[in-house]
């Protein structure tokens, strides 16, 4: 019974420093959030802005024959994947890889994140401080492979930023760029010409792009990891006091079996 009681308390007491580091990541997770939103939203910003420019040259006929708006018949595909520097976040890193896994093979992938620097191998280039200097840097290099005919389809896996408690991997294509709606330009003059502007601005705008996907991914991976500290910090109370109450019942056994011993060995 003593060695019951001994492996309990071991127990206890490691189950108790598990609480401890779930709790000190989760108040890391909880003083980045606030931060990685508010970053999250300015790279959204900044992206729709060139994203509705864009969609007032695809008004132009000129702009729709360029050979970043024409659809190829090629399968060749490249795609920048985003995932996080660190992991015990839940899914967050699970889901991305899942989602690859679901798109065709023969990509080429460029990561960005520890974790997929890790899987697919390259130098490590981590997410949570992503300059834009390495945006604008990659942007040009895809534009060039683009427009050499060296991909058909370049995109990004990210995580879209739902809520707290919701994020979602999905795919942001950039090559063939796409546009849902047309906007009219209402008097805006483009010098020296449409499709100068359009060749001129794209490469800021990929840079945007991936910008906006590594900051709405790493705010994902915050929200997750604190919700996950949050959670794991739940079980591991509920199994400390699981723990306790057990050991509470194996003392008490103890304590009951050496008075029935006294008792019977004092023959009264």
């Amino acid at each position: 019974m003593g060695a019951d009681t001994k492996q309990l308390r071991t127990r206890i007491k490691s189950v108790d420093s598990t609480l401890h580091l779930t709790k000190a990541m989760g108040l890391v997770a909880s003083s980045k959030i606030r931060k990685a939103l508010e970053s999250m939203h300015n790279g959204n910003d900044y992206r729709d802005a060139f994203e509705e420019i864009i969609a007032m040259l695809s008004v132009y006929d000129e702009c729709k024959k360029t050979v970043y708006m024409s659809e190829r018949e090629g399968d060749k595909t490249c795609l920048v994947v985003i995932a996080g520097d660190r992991g015990l976040a839940g899914g967050y890193n699970a889901n991305v890889f899942r989602l690859i896994k679901s798109l065709p093979e023969g990509a080429d992938v460029i990561p960005i994140g520890k974790r997929a620097c890790d899987r697919f191998g390259g130098e490590v280039v981590l997410a949570e401080n992503y300059p834009y200097d390495k945006a604008i840097e990659l942007a040009k290099r895809l534009c060039q492979d683009f427009a050499l005919g060296k991909y058909d389809k370049i995109g990004v896996v990210c995580t879209r930023y739902n809520s707290m408690m919701s994020q979602e991997a999905y795919v942001k294509w950039i090559f063939p760029i796409s546009v849902t709606g047309e906007k009219k330009a209402g008097g805006v003059i483009f010098e020296p010409d449409e499709v100068s502007v359009l060749n001129a601005i794209i490469p800021e705008y990929v840079a945007g792009v991936i910008m906006a996907c590594v900051k709405e991914s790493f705010a994902s991976e915050v929200a997750a990891r604190r919700v996950a500290m949050d959670s794991a910090g739940k079980n591991a109370q509920e199994m400390i006091n699981n723990l306790e109450l057990e050991y509470n019942r194996a003392r008490q056994g103890a304590i009951t079996q050496e008075i029935t011993e006294i008792v019977a060995g004092s023959g009264i």
